[in-house]
C-alpha cells in the first residue's frame, strides 16, 4: 500500500505505521518505503528505519556511471553493499561498489528533514562508509535530518586517467566524482520518500571525502545538486594536472606490465592485480602512486581554490574544519620518525612531512624561540600539522573571505580519551559528528565531556544543514570567516569562539607557496 508518506509495512497498516513515524511503539513487520527508483526494503536500526545497500548505479572499468532505477519493483535495503577493492580492510570488495545508505526517523514526504550526505575519507584509494565510525543511526536518531552515505569507485578504478592514452575512456580521471554526482541526482530524485527535503542537501565529509567535496564545488556537473557543504579536515586546493596524471597512468601500467600503445588487458584483468599494481612508485612525488581528481579540461576545467575560490561553488555556503593536531594520525607516536627524536635530527625528519619547500631548520628555530618549553616531539607535530594539513584549509578559508562567500571555520581540541599522546588527532571529529563514540576506532570515550563536545557538533552541523547557517539556540555567536577577525569556533567539551587561533603559525608558513601534493 502507497501512502502519502511514501512507505508501508507489511502487515502493519494504520495506527501502527504512524506510531513507527512518531517514534514510539514499535510494530511488527519490514518497512518499505515507495521511490521513484524502487520499492526499498529496510530494516529497524534503534529509533530509526535503515536501508543499506542500495544501488544508485553501475560502471564498466575506468567509464562513467550509469543509472540504475527500477521503479515499482521490490529492492532489498538490508545489508551494506560491497565497497571498491583496495588495499584496506573493508570487506566485500567488489568492483560494483556504487551503493548508497540512508537512515530516516520519519519516512513520509511530508517530513522535509534537511538531508545530510556524508563522503568518506581514506584519500582517495581507500575508506568506505561501512565503517562503524560513520554508520548514520545515531545522527539520525536526532529526528530532525535524513542521513545518506556513499560507496564509489576510487584509486586506480576512479581516478587513473587514460584519457590522453586511449579515447574510449574520456571520463576515467574523474570517474569517482562522477559516481558521487550521480548518488548526488539519486538524492535528488529519490530521497522526498524517506522524508527528506532535496532543496536542503548538505554533503559533509572527512579527510578525502572533505576533499571530494572541495573538487564538486568547482564542477558544473554538480551545480544544483547540494546546497551547503562541510568539509573535515579535508582540502582539495589545487587538483593533478593533466600531464603529471599522465605520467602516473603510465607508471602504473608499467607495474601492471601493460604498454600505453594498447590499454586492452586492463579490461580483462582481475582485479586483484589493480589492487596490486598500486604501490607502483609515483613518478612526481616518490612513495606510492597518488590517484585523485584531474584537470581534464572537461569535468574540471580550473583548480578549486586556485588563483581564488571557484566562482561556481562561492554560491554554496561552507564549513571548514580541521583538528588541532591532524599529524599525530598520520605519523605514529612510536614510528622510527618520532622514534629518538632530538633537536640534532628534528629538522631532518620534519622535513618531508612538511610538504613545502622551506627551510626546516629556520623552523626549528622559529618555533625554539617562541615556544621554549615545547620538547622535539610538540615541535614536530605542531609544524607539520600547521604546514601540511592545516594549510590548505586557511587558503580555502581565506580565498572565500576575500570573495564574501558564506564561510564558517571551526577547529576540534577534544583530544583522545583512550590515548591523551594523540591529542585532537586527525579522524577525531568523525564520532563526534556521527555520535558514534562507542563505536569501534573512537577513540573519544563516552562520558560527559564527550558527549557535550559531540552534542555541539552534531546541533551545529545539523543547522547548517536546516539553514546554510551553523548558528543555533544556546550557544556563542559564531561569526562568519572573514580577514579582519578569522572567527573560529574551537570544538571541545565546552565549545568556544576564538578569533585568529595559531595566528603565529599561519603567519609563519604563509611566507612560501603551498602547491597540493598530488598537483
Amino acid at each position: 500500500m502507497f501512502g502519502a508518506d511514501g512507505w508501508t509495512r507489511r502487515g502493519t497498516l494504520g495506527g501502527a505505521a504512524a506510531l513507527i513515524l512518531a517514534g514510539g511503539a514499535r510494530a511488527s513487520g519490514v518497512p518499505i518505503v515507495h521511490s521513484p527508483a524502487g520499492s526499498f526494503v529496510g530494516h529497524a536500526d534503534g529509533h530509526v528505519l535503515a536501508f543499506k545497500g542500495i544501488r544508485y548505479g553501475r560502471a564498466d572499468r575506468f567509464r562513467a556511471p550509469l543509472p540504475v532505477s527500477m521503479p515499482g519493483q521490490r529492492r532489498p535495503a538490508q545489508d551494506f553493499g560491497p565497497v571498491c577493492p583496495q588495499s584496506g580492510p573493508y570487506a566485500p570488495q567488489s568492483e560494483d561498489c556504487l551503493f548508497l545508505n540512508v537512515w530516516t526517523a520519519e519516512p513520509d514526504a511530508r517530513a522535509k528533514k534537511p538531508v545530510m550526505v556524508y563522503i568518506h575519507g581514506g584519500a582517495y584509494s581507500n575508506g568506505s562508509v561501512t565503517d562503524p565510525l560513520n554508520d548514520g543511526r545515531a545522527l539520525a536518531a536526532r529526528g530532525d535530518c535524513v542521513v545518506v552515505t556513499i560507496n564509489h569507485r576510487l584509486n586506480a578504478l576512479g581516478y587513473l586517467y587514460l584519457a590522453r592514452l586511449d579515447p574510449r575512456f574520456p571520463h576515467s580521471g574523474n570517474a569517482g566524482q562522477l559516481d558521487l554526482i550521480l548518488a548526488l541526482q539519486w538524492v535528488r530524485d529519490n530521497i522526498a520518500a524517506f522524508g527528506g527535503d532535496s532543496s536542503r542537501v548538505l554533503v559533509f565529509g572527512q579527510s578525502g571525502g572533505g576533499a571530494k567535496i572541495a573538487t564538486m564545488m568547482g564542477m558544473p556537473a554538480a551545480a544544483g545538486l547540494f546546497h551547503r557543504a562541510a568539509t573535515m579536515s579535508g582540502q582539495q586546493v589545487t587538483v593533478s594536472g593533466p600531464m603529471n596524471a599522465t605520467a602516473r597512468a603510465r607508471a602504473y601500467l608499467a607495474r601492471l606490465g601493460v604498454t600505453d600503445r594498447d590499454l586492452s588487458p586492463l579490461l580483462a584483468m582481475p582485479i586483484e592485480k589493480l589492487v596490486d599494481a598500486l604501490d607502483a612508485t609515483d613518478p612526481i612525488m616518490g612513495g606510492g602512486v597518488y590517484f585523485g581528481p584531474v584537470l581534464d579540461m572537461k569535468w574540471l576545467t580550473r583548480h578549486p581554490f586556485w588563483p581564488d575560490a571557484n566562482p561556481l561553488g562561492n554560491r554554496i555556503p561552507m564549513m571548514l574544519g580541521n583538528t588541532h593536531d591532524e599529524t599525530r594520525a598520520f605519523i605514529g607516536l612510536d614510528s622510527p620518525k618520532v622514534r629518538g627524536l632530538d633537536w640534532g635530527n628534528l629538522a631532518a625528519r620534519m622535513a618531508p612531512e612538511l610538504k613545502i619547500d622551506i627551510l626546516p631548520e629556520w623552523v626549528v628555530a622559529q618555533y625554539r624561540a617562541r615556544y621554549p618549553t615545547w620538547a622535539p616531539i610538540d615541535v614536530f607535530y605542531d609544524a607539520t600539522t600547521a604546514g601540511r594539513s592545516w594549510r590548505g584549509q586557511v587558503i580555502e578559508a581565506e580565498a572565500r573571505a576575500e570573495a564574501g562567500a558564506a564561510c564558517w571555520v571551526y577547529q576540534v581540541d577534544f583530544a583522545s580519551r583512550t590515548d591523551p599522546r594523540r591529542g585532537a588527532f586527525h579522524t577525531m571529529d568523525i564520532p563526534l559528528v556521527f555520535g558514534t563514540l562507542g563505536a569501534t576506532g573512537s577513540q573519544t570515550g563516552t562520558a560527559a565531556d564527550a558527549r557535550a563536545a559531540s552534542k555541539a557538533m552534531q546541533d551545529a552541523f545539523v543547522a547548517f544543514a536546516k539553514t546554510g547557517d551553523p548558528n543555533h539556540q544556546g550557544t556563542p555567536n559564531w561569526p562568519r570567516y572573514d580577514l579582519s577577525t578569522r572567527a573560529t569556533m574551537i570544538f571541545d567539551a565546552r565549545s568556544r569562539i576564538e578569533n585568529d587561533p595559531r595566528a603565529w603559525q599561519r603567519e609563519l608558513f604563509a611566507r612560501v607557496p603551498y602547491i597540493q601534493p598530488g598537483t
